[in-house]
Parts: structure tokens; C-alpha cells; sequence
């Protein structure tokens, strides 16, 4: 099965994304993280570093619920930027 490209608003939302789950894991160890959202460090890693740019839902929400973040966070911090949609459309 060929996967289809990303599109460059996909791939910024991912590395949005990574960022602020870097971000609201702080001093925390990824490996403690992980082992939390019942997901692989490698997972995180990749999730963090925009290597997995569009993670499972099911994968975001056990992180969200790991850091003690809510969806609604995610989704307002990971929507697109006011520029970028102006400039798409």
C-alpha cells in the first residue's frame, strides 16, 4: 500500500504537535511517559521529533491524558496558524 504525501499544513501540525508535547513533559523522563500512555519511548520519540507526524488518535489522547492535558488543548494549540490558513486559501 503507497501511503499518500503529506501536505506541509499536515507536517507543521505534526511538528506543533511535538513540540508541545516536549513541552508539557518538562523534566519528566520520556521512557516514564511512554510507559504511561501505554506506547514505546521510540513512539514518543518520533511523535516529538515530527518523525510520526500524524499519530494515531487513540496515541494522542493516552499522551494527552499522560501529561495531563486535555483534547480540547491539543486542538486549539495544534490548529493551524491564522497566516497559514490565509495564505492556503
Amino acid at each position: 500500500m503507497v501511503r499518500t504525501p503529506l501536505t506541509p499544513e499536515e507536517r507543521l501540525r505534526g511538528e506543533r504537535l511535538g513540540r508541545l508535547l516536549r513541552e508539557a513533559r518538562g523534566g519528566r523522563s520520556m521512557p516514564d511517559i511512554a510507559r504511561s500512555a501505554g506506547i514505546s519511548a521510540e513512539t514518543l520519540r518520533k511523535i516529538e521529533t515530527g518523525r510520526a507526524p500524524t499519530p494515531a488518535f487513540f496515541t494522542v489522547a493516552a499522551l494527552a491524558g499522560a501529561l495531563g492535558l486535555s483534547m480540547d488543548e491539543l486542538l486549539l494549540r495544534c490548529a493551524p496558524e491564522p497566516d497559514v490558513v490565509a495564505l492556503a486559501g
